[in-house]
């Protein structure tokens, strides 16, 4: 079944880029929309393993949109519809056959702003691996503190596990967001523009992190902020009015866009 997919010409070759890293999703010929307002038109790209995509453009160009079709979050929307192809591994991602929350456990997501649960510290990042069944109880407390070490946080934190989350700095709970996201071993973390609530400072220690984090996982950061894209991303797509301008290595894309909108939008002229 899916062999047959792969094959199929419309979508043997969506955009991607000279690296030899394996694809984690293939997207091709993406359509979304809410209710009758569409706001994907026609989006195709390859997100290779274990590098960091971002997603640039305008407020309301559907990059959010976007993102959350990679771990079927928009199928909780009411009056959403999407058509075309999500492969995820070589899998379509719409498979009756898959389970969304199967896909929601491979595929992370850590949003704009931070949402700890009213809890301890510990507790946020031991919630997912209690909840499907991860690790028991014995091994919890070494896969809490492993979480928060990848997140950077344990150094921080780990005198204060008890202490209710929302004590953090905005800082501080985005990273810990991030350790209850890594916490259940997700293959990729998407990021729905995790700084666009922090100071520069907290921006600075984020950037930090995703770049370590790319060693082990797949990336995909949806941000304004196209000075973080250029600083943090391997790979960068522009999307304006649901449309896909251009994608390809980011620093291709920053220095010689191929497309006058794109130039137009990284120069400010617009956005």
């Amino acid at each position: 079944m899916y062999a047959s997919v792969l094959r199929n010409d419309s979508i043997s070759n969506p955009p991607s880029t000279a690296h030899d890293s394996p694809s984690v999703f293939a997207i091709q010929g993406l359509e979304c929309w809410y209710g009758t307002h569409q706001v994907i038109r026609k989006v195709s790209l390859i997100i290779p393993e274990r590098r960091i995509t971002a997603i640039i453009g305008p407020s309301g160009c559907g990059k959010s949109t976007l993102i959350r079709c990679l771990n079927r979050i928009n199928d909780l929307i009411p009056g959403f519809r999407m058509s075309g192809h999500i492969l995820f591994k070589g899998r379509e991602l719409d498979d009756p056959a898959i389970d969304p929350l199967t896909i929601r456990l491979k595929v992370g997501m850590v949003f704009q702003k931070p949402n700890p649960f009213p809890k301890s510290i510990y507790e946020n990042v031991a919630y997912g691996p209690r909840i499907w069944e991860l690790h028991r109880d014995r091994r919890l407390d070494d896969h809490v503190e492993k979480s928060l070490r990848k997140a950077a946080l344990w150094d921080e934190v780990k005198d204060k596990l008890g202490q209710n989350a929302l004590t953090l700095s905005g800082g501080q709970q985005q990273r810990l967001c991030i350790a209850r996201a890594l916490a259940v071993e997700p293959e990729v973390l998407l990021l729905d523009e995790p700084c666009s609530a922090l100071d520069p400072i907290a921006t600075g220690k984020i950037e930090e992190l995703l770049l370590e984090l790319k060693q082990r996982y797949t990336l995909v950061i949806v941000t304004h902020n196209m000075q973080q894209a250029a600083r943090v991303s391997d790979e960068t797509g522009f999307l304006l009015m649901g449309e896909l301008i251009e994608f390809g290595p980011t620093e291709k894309l920053f220095t010689t866009p191929g497309d006058s909108r794109t130039e137009a939008y990284i120069t400010g002229r617009f956005g």
